[in-house]
């Protein structure tokens, strides 16, 4: 690990402009991470650019330079890209795709245990809760100032990835960590709201279609929403917003699981599950990734044959877990 924050401390003193990018549909952590790097390398004297193909969300504009992320790079030539949360290079999105070639060195920081491992360094760590759980040790090694506002940024991606301190995963350290950020002005109660309670009417109305479709079979629940449902009440994210993770909680099932078409028409696919059950390779198999307990993949259409292709893999995968004694 000291090896990994030392070649990251040497290629950010090389790097003059460096292009930040967080994952397609992003979360709190992901913009959590995304602002919490932006302000870093600020401190550091760094030209910064902040890109997520589909934006900031509304709820985390209490973040600190949540205003300067862009849908699209500038035409500029970069030093150094610094990807955060993104378990592959597809999901970087545009940002990465159209950037010309030779393209230009990659920090690869994340905690999903199917990362590929695409960076030129790669500081990955399948244990920690979140990204800005790792972030916030490398701050520490680069000597960042760990302001109130970096705090905010780092807060909210740990309280929005463990849903407020609660999946498997959590340890003391994770508490820790939490810990200090309050302690520097960091706002628990702020980041709890705007990251899991707050919500716009269209993702309720979006849930609303989700719940009256849902099915349940072999203690798997899902749910598949067409583009068409979606432009009706003009839902334009590609997340489902919390609505997986309510199917896997649902008592008498293991495992949830979302189906959303695209206006494009591909099929994005987020999965849940409960101990001991584990979904990340359920996704790694069908071209995604994530994490055992939650994870997600993109599919083409049509939607009912990728739905009869998830739910059938699901099933499997259930059913082989399930011999295997979990």
């Amino acid at each position: 690990m000291a090896a990994i924050q030392k070649a990251i401390r040497d290629a950010l003193a090389a790097a003059h402009h460096v292009l930040v990018v967080t994952h397609i549909g992003p979360d709190g952590d992901a913009l959590g991470s995304l602002t919490a790097v932006g302000q870093a390398l600020k401190q550091l004297g760094k030209q910064v650019t902040l890109v997520c193909d589909d934006g900031s969300l509304s709820r985390f504009k209490y973040l600190s330079m949540s205003e300067r992320i862009q849908t699209e790079r500038d035409a500029v030539d970069y030093d150094l890209l610094f990807a955060v949360d993104c378990g592959d290079e597809s999901r970087m999105g545009m940002a990465f795709a159209t950037l010309p070639d030779p393209k230009p060195f990659v920090i690869n920081v994340d905690h999903h245990i199917t990362n590929t491992l695409f960076g030129d360094i790669n500081f990955v760590d399948p244990e920690a809760t979140s990204t800005t759980e790792i972030l916030y040790s490398l701050f520490a090694d680069l000597g960042v100032s760990l302001t109130t506002d970096v705090a905010m940024s780092l807060l909210t991606g740990l309280v929005t990835d463990t849903l407020g301190f609660r999946t498997a995963g959590v340890t003391a350290r994770t508490m820790k960590i939490a810990s200090d950020l309050i302690d520097v002005g960091a706002d628990l109660s702020l980041a709890t709201q705007q990251g899991l309670t707050m919500q716009p009417y269209a993702t309720l109305q979006m849930w609303r279609v989700g719940f009256n479709k849902m099915r349940m079979e072999s203690r798997l629940v899902w749910t598949s929403i067409s583009k068409e449902e979606l432009g009706t009440i003009n839902y334009t994210s590609s997340s489902s917003a919390g609505l997986v993770n309510m199917l896997a909680d649902v008592e008498e099932a293991v495992m949830g699981v979302v189906l959303m078409e695209m206006r494009d028409g591909s099929i994005r696919v987020g999965f849940r599950c409960r101990p001991p059950y584990s979904v990340s390779e359920l996704a790694l198999n069908l071209g995604g990734g994530g994490h055992p307990l939650a994870a997600g993949c993109t599919l083409d259409g049509p939607l009912a044959q990728a739905e009869s292709l998830v739910v059938d893999m699901c099933k499997e995968v259930i059913r082989q877990q399930s011999v295997n004694g979990r």
